[in-house]
């Protein structure tokens, strides 16, 4: 029978199902706004985030990343921590925030030292004097050359620094306003590709990065191939040892996983349209930590890195099995000694019962009253013997009890068979049997 109740919990119940199918919608509805911070328009970390906008727009639409001009790495950083960015890309040798975490590691950069075609600089240390064209203060490539010039024994008074933007710094050497230019970028970009093939200007080596990488550890070993901008000349000549640093796509910690989930998928699975997009998409490296860049991976980027590996069971099946086989060996064999020291237990009891059961037969066939009380002085050396290998443990406590039953048997039997004896005996042959057997015991 319908009670008061009934019909509250039902309105109730379809509240609380249209609630749950709202937000169910607004949730599959919903559009996530990004910002992805690079650097200036003409380096490559800003074509990169206008290619990988493009693409994510196109497999994920809920998904819009705005890409953001700024003055490069640290700044950048800057803009993660303060929350006004959700996306950026940085040099592997910029300081993280704490709230930073890994997506991807991207591109390598190549350091780039560019020098007039009439100088006499052959390598880093000849520098000195010369008017240097760096990029502005806050990018990456100024605050790697620091640590660069200071390896190779220079000072900021050794030098005059010329800060110019990307495009100011390539025409000021061309018009020998500077002696040198020092970038670091990725292979192919074309305003130094431009530059390269329109000036005798030429590239030096830096090859010094296993020493360089005492002061910044981020740094690895590369080179500039053979031909890389100009074939036909080529350019350069050979290939370049120089200095490189990986660039690393990061986000806030507290950016939503299922869209770094996503970003992360499409950073591997939609390769081919990046590099469409982005020809430096072909060096894009899924990462299993983040230990190997110094930061932490955001868990939607560690939980697509790693769905497709083994669960811990698989993976580690042969150790498992090995180690169940030989723990089974081990139980087995303990178990197999405990039966053993048991059955030797148990032998030795039997052994104990016999002797009990031979003297109960010898029992019924005595005569005399002496010959019993001698029976009787072996039955209790049997039990002495008993009491003395159940402390040794040389039988069990089991084992114990069971002979406890035919000894007392013995006992009565001894006793039962000494009344018949004594009924069967004269009286003065009983007096002198009991002094007998008094002093005998």
């Amino acid at each position: 029978m319908p009670t008061k109740l009934t019909l509250p919990i039902v309105l109730l119940s379809i509240v609380m199902a249209c609630a749950f199918a709202l937000q169910w919608l607004r949730e599959q509805n919903r559009v996530y706004s990004l910002t992805l911070a690079t650097a200036g328009k003409s380096g490559e970390y800003y074509a990169f985030g206008q290619a990988l906008a493009k693409v994510v727009a196109k497999h994920q639409p809920h998904i819009q990343i705005k890409v953001l001009e700024t003055e490069g790495s640290p700044q950048n950083m800057e803009l993660l921590a303060t929350n006004k960015v959700q996306l950026a890309i940085v040099q592997g040798d910029t300081p993280v925030h704490p709230s930073v975490e890994a997506i991807a590691s991207l591109f390598p950069e190549m350091f780039h030292l560019i020098v007039a075609a009439k100088s006499d600089i052959q390598s880093v240390s000849d520098l000195k004097g010369k008017r240097v064209a760096l990029m502005p203060k806050g990018s990456g490539s100024y605050a790697l050359f620091w640590p660069l010039s200071k390896h190779y024994g220079l000072t900021p008074a050794d030098f005059e620094p010329v800060i110019l933007p990307p495009a100011q710094a390539h025409a000021a050497l061309r018009q020998g306003k500077v002696d040198a230019l020092f970038r670091v970028i990725a292979l192919g970009n074309p305003t130094v590709s431009q530059h390269l093939q329109t000036t005798q200007d030429k590239l030096i080596a830096i090859d010094q990065a296993a020493a360089l990488q005492l002061s910044v550890p981020s740094l690895e070993a590369t080179q500039i191939p053979k031909g890389t901008y100009n074939g036909a000349i080529p350019i350069p000549a050979e290939d370049l040892p120089t200095v490189g640093v990986r660039a690393l796509l990061v986000t806030r910690e507290d950016v939503d996983r299922d869209v770094i989930y996503a970003i992360a998928r499409i950073l591997s699975e939609a390769r081919n349209e990046l590099v469409k997009e982005h020809p430096l998409a072909t060096m894009i490296r899924p990462l299993e930590s983040g230990e190997q860049l110094g930061l932490p991976l955001h868990p939607g980027a560690k939980t697509y890195y790693n769905q497709d590996k083994p669960n811990f069971i698989v993976q580690y099946s042969e150790p498992i099995g090995l180690f169940i086989s030989v723990s089974m060996l081990c139980i087995s064999g303990i178990w197999q000694l405990r039966l053993w020291l048991q059955g030797r237990q148990k032998n030795r009891a039997d052994m104990y019962n016999l002797e009990i059961v031979s003297l109960i037969e010898q029992v019924h066939t005595i005569k005399d009253l002496e010959q019993l009380a001698q029976i009787h002085r072996q039955l209790f050396e049997i039990f002495h013997k008993v009491v003395v290998d159940l402390d040794k443990d040389r039988i069990s406590p089991e084992s114990f009890q069971s002979f406890t039953f035919p000894w007392e048997v013995a006992v009565t039997t001894i006793r039962h068979r000494e009344m018949i004896l004594t009924n069967s005996l004269p009286k003065q042959e009983i007096d002198k049997e009991s002094v007998d057997k008094k002093q005998q015991l």
